[in-house]
């Protein structure tokens, strides 16, 4: 993988992944990704897991968040930490963007 040190917003892509949902990957390297994701409200995160750590961070909006099966409502300001493998998902109460790191990077999102 390139080794990069800057990541100029202008020149990164915000991709439509289609029913209310657009992500734009910021930064990343092997170890460390950070992405935005932008939520229409009444769009859906659906239920997955995966084997990276992940923080994600509520820049604006409303979400309703279920992580090992516990929901809670979560607003700017807030945020999560998600351990590999447990099941998260999110669906958007109010329109906004949430910021998402993982550990080690997602390559399946750089595909």
């Amino acid at each position: 993988m390139e080794l990069k040190n800057y990541f100029p917003g202008d020149e990164l892509v915000l991709e439509d992944l289609g029913d209310g949902v657009k992500r734009k990957i910021t930064a990343y390297h092997e170890n460390l990704m950070c992405v935005e994701v932008h939520f229409e409200k009444g769009a859906v995160g659906a239920l997955h897991s995966h084997p990276h750590e992940q923080i994600t961070y509520i820049v604006s909006g409303e979400f309703e968040f279920s992580i090992g099966g516990v929901k809670k409502i979560l607003k700017a300001g807030d945020s999560t930490f998600k351990q590999p493998g447990i099941e998260h998902g999110a669906v958007c109460l109010k329109a906004g963007m949430l910021l998402d790191i993982f550990t080690p990077c997602r390559e399946d999102f750089l595909k």
